[in-house]
């Protein structure tokens, strides 16, 4: 069974709270489509802080290492994670205007009673793999052995010589 951490997100911050742990990889399951293997775990941090303009904001830093599958060799290929981002806190969707919207150097959770810590760091985590991961170096693979060579017009170049 899945671990779920729940929080109410504005009595966290007001707290100046701080959640630490491991969660294994094989329970966050939307990850599972990039993944070669499910096995470990990542070390998380999620704490309470207050932004430039005191604004409130979580912090979440997520590291370990992951087995993505490569998109050319589709084999088993070591990613190291290592996630920190801030979400800025806000009372609603309406209170953030559309410059904010299309600024990309913030991110924005509305603040909720019960914010469930797991999935917003599966979130996360899903947000920083890359688009398609491959190694430095390697072969794609063979569909399977060939033993001749299939010429596409053998059969063509046969029948032409043939009187009808």
């Amino acid at each position: 069974m899945s671990q779920q951490i729940v929080i109410d997100s504005l009595a966290f911050v007001q707290e100046a709270g701080s959640l630490q742990g491991e969660l294994r990889i094989a329970q966050l399951s939307r990850t599972h489509d990039w993944l070669a293997q499910t096995s470990g775990a990542v070390a998380y941090r999620v704490s309470a802080v207050s932004g430039e303009r005191g604004q409130s904001q979580l912090k979440i830093e997520v590291d370990g290492v992951l087995q993505l599958r490569c998109q050319r060799c589709l084999e088993a290929m070591e990613y190291s994670l290592q996630l920190n981002s801030r979400i800025e806190l806000v009372s609603s969707e309406a209170e953030i205007t559309q410059e904010e919207l299309e600024d990309d150097s913030r991110d924005y959770l509305p603040a909720q009673q019960e914010l469930d810590v797991v999935a917003l760091i599966e979130d996360e985590i899903i947000l920083a793999l890359p688009f398609a991961p491959r190694h430095e170096s390697c072969s794609v693979p063979l569909a399977g052995p060939r033993t001749s060579k299939v010429l596409p017009f053998a059969a063509l170049a046969a029948l032409k010589g043939k009187p009808a």
